[in-house]
């Protein structure tokens, strides 16, 4: 028997989640479903780590309780797994909810025994009968009896270990391969030397996996600290190449001479040195005289920690951009007559690549633009300008086709600038790269009209003033208008116009088709 005090549960449960949990209890008790709370909050109790997530095993259809749960209090019901039937709900945002986490439902099998044996890890093997957890209405929990521990989880928790419950935990769902790095990586476990070989046997079934699970697993990974190192667990134990076979070309395929590693070893690389630049963890290849150049403050942090999508950032979203950026260099290798390799295109046909493969694995279509822009633009900062800090007119170009993307590709050419040169690294270069890119940002921030010139002039104009016509000619002049007040040579709107004008009468202009 293990028992925690009130003290040490109201330190490790988020108040929402009190609040979730007895709404949970007293649904299920109301309908006579016998239920116990299981997984990662049992785990998390006893590691006295904030948690808000719940997993509830009960004794009915889990989907249709999941979604009369997610009725009953206003949330969205979401199914997670529909062979293993496991339904999610996402609770409404409320203040008794706020700083509670999702609640995923799945069925009891068998009895509680017979169900952790089926669980993926010693350390989520574990349950506590949910009817016997003591709730006081307004004070949150108050006690809870044993914890139901049948295969030592405890035990494995004292010595942070990560083992399997049984053989059959991978075959039986090969999402837990992906997890079992994920989890380690998290909790600063070392994965058990049995359970290593077993995810080494087994990686070839991961490619199985459904997506939206993929996804979410991913994204949990990248928002880690240090997430770079578990991308490459993830290759060491045959994972990675599984999930996106795309990588795999890249092994083997050296680069010039400035590339101190092949395709592939420089993507994973990539994302280490986000990590770093990111502030986020230490790169063995650069110290801190290297960091210090590199743009940082709140205002930046706070657009790294922006929400995409539900579960992704953008820092998380960097790093999956970082391994993916330079996934068609294989295709696109050639040799030129000086004997030096080229991967022209490559940047063009990677975001094509990352398009199809985000799509398999159900992201959605706002972070598959994010992610996208970012492999096709990833060359930009450094073709902007040769000598010097670049125009005002070069920084509207860039943010323009960049979208809302430009601050994040700066950040990912200054990682894929370290994972080129590791060691190598010639300072002077780096110190004019990340002048650059602290010039940009800082234009991105504080001139707004640089990035965003103010409309003096708009199509209706040119229609009523100029007798132009609906069409994409007045786009361009539009566009080449503000182009040319990004560059400070219109300020007005009578300059505006007499631009507009030049163009429309100019000997090679269209017009003459658009009236």
């Amino acid at each position: 028997m293990s028992l925690l005090t009130v003290s040490e549960l109201k330190k490790a449960v988020e108040p929402g989640a009190y609040f979730l949990l007895g709404s949970v209890s007293r649904f299920l008790a109301a309908r006579n479903v016998k239920a116990y709370l299981i997984g990662g909050m049992v785990r998390d109790l006893l590691l006295e780590r904030h948690t808000a997530d719940i997993d509830i095993a009960a004794d009915a259809d889990a989907l249709e309780i999941a979604t009369q749960f997610a009725e009953a209090i206003g949330g969205t019901y979401v199914l997670l797994d529909a062979v293993n039937r496991i339904g999610r709900v996402v609770p409404p945002e409320t203040a008794e909810t706020k700083g509670g986490g999702e609640i995923d439902f799945s069925a009891l099998r068998g009895t509680i025994g017979e169900d952790l044996s089926r669980r993926d890890f010693t350390i989520d093997a574990m349950a506590i009968d949910l009817a016997e957890i003591t709730f006081v209405k307004g004070k949150s929990i108050i006690s809870f009896p044993e914890i139901i521990d049948p295969f030592s989880g405890q035990r494995d928790i004292r010595n942070r270990l990560l083992r399997q419950v049984s053989e059959s935990s991978f075959p039986d769902d090969p999402a837990r391969l992906i997890r079992a790095v994920r989890l380690a990586a998290e909790l600063g476990f070392t994965i058990d030397g049995e359970t290593e070989n077993a995810i080494r046997r087994h990686a070839c079934l991961v490619s199985g996996v459904a997506g939206e699970r993929v996804r979410e697993e991913l994204l949990k990974m990248l928002a880690l600290p240090g997430a770079g190192k578990s991308v490459g667990y993830l290759n060491e134990l045959g994972l990675l190449t599984a999930l996106i076979p795309g990588l795999a070309q890249g092994r083997g395929v050296d680069q010039p001479k400035i590339h101190v590693w092949d395709v592939l070893e420089h993507s994973l690389q990539t994302v280490r040195a986000v990590d770093f630049i990111l502030r986020q963890n230490a790169w063995d290849y650069a110290d801190e005289k290297v960091l210090a150049s590199v743009p940082w403050s709140p205002k930046l942090e706070q657009h790294f920690k922006q929400e995409v999508s539900h579960g992704s950032t953008r820092s998380a979203l960097l790093k999956l951009a970082a391994l993916l950026h330079d996934i068609a260099k294989p295709q696109t290798k050639a040799i030129d007559a000086t004997g030096r390799a080229r991967f022209l295109g490559h940047a063009g046909e990677g975001a094509e690549i990352v398009t199809d493969i985000m799509q398999r694995l159900r992201f959605s279509a706002r972070e598959i633009k994010l992610v996208e822009l970012l492999v096709r633009h990833h060359l930009r900062p450094t073709q902007m300008s040769a000598e010097g800090l670049p125009t005002h007119r070069a920084i509207y170009r860039y943010f323009r086709d960049t979208e809302d993307a430009g601050i994040d590709i700066l950040f990912l050419s200054l990682a894929d600038h370290l994972a080129t040169r590791g060691k190598t690294l010639d300072r002077a270069e780096w110190q004019k790269h990340t002048r650059m890119v602290a010039y940009l940002i800082e234009q991105r921030f504080a001139e707004e009209s640089v990035v965003v010139p103010p409309k003096l002039i708009d199509g209706n104009d040119l229609i009523k003033l100029f007798g132009l016509s609906p069409g994409p000619r007045i786009g361009a002049i539009l566009e080449s208008v503000r182009e040319a007040q990004a560059g400070g040579e219109i300020k007005t709107r009578e300059e505006a116009l007499a631009r507009a004008k030049a163009m429309i009468t100019s000997p090679t202009s269209e017009n003459n088709q658009d009236r």
